[in-house]
């Protein structure tokens, strides 16, 4: 009788397998089992993904924050750079020029008692070639101006007079301040009177 029974209970499950309603269902039950499981797995998946880009951002964020501070520090130091060459640009020029006010000094002293014009014009010639020589030295040249064609870049006209001979119209024939150049740059233009 048993046979019987497990006989009837196979024919059963087979019928009830054929039966498309319950094939589906069956089908449906297997799926999702297998849903669940892929997608347990790409969960996990998926938090490792995120925990790890996560660990990258902070990373990322920590390097543009050090960057971000070395920039801000070269900014701060290259502006104090700049102050602190702005503020003793002139100091080695101008130290340069202090053997000379101390020529002057003992050169004044020197001709206080002295009634000599001729000993008194030598020590400031002296005087007069040793700062052009410093000058000269620190790229400062002066502008030959008169008897050259007047330029507007060089001189500056403060008067024009009526030409001696036609050769010098147009041309420099005074000049009343002299001009001065520094490395091919105009530091003062020189002060003229042009003939007409």
């Amino acid at each position: 009788m048993s046979d019987n029974k497990n006989k009837d209970t196979e024919k059963l499950h087979e019928q009830a397998t054929d039966a498309p309603e319950i094939r589906d269902v069956m089908d449906d039950s297997t799926d999702d089992t297998e849903t669940a499981d892929i997608t347990e797995n790409e969960a996990e998946g998926l938090m490792q993904e995120v925990q790890r880009l996560s660990e990258a951002l902070e990373k990322e964020k920590k390097d543009y924050l050090f960057l971000r501070a070395d920039f801000d520090n070269y900014r701060k130091r290259t502006l104090r750079d700049r102050e602190d060459l702005v503020r003793n640009a002139g100091e080695k020029v101008l130290k340069g020029l202090l053997p000379i006010i101390d020529d002057f000094e003992r050169g004044l002293a020197a001709t206080k008692d002295t009634e000599d014009a001729s000993a008194v014009r030598e020590g400031m010639e002296l005087i007069y070639n040793k700062l052009v020589k410093y000058l000269a030295d620190n790229g400062v040249k002066p502008i030959e101006s008169t008897g050259a064609d007047f330029d507007p870049d060089l001189h500056e006209a403060i008067a024009t007079i009526p030409a001696p001979s036609d050769d010098l119209k147009g041309k420099v024939v005074d000049t009343t301040t002299r001009g001065y150049m520094i490395n091919d740059k105009v530091l003062r233009h020189a002060k003229v009177a042009v003939g007409e």
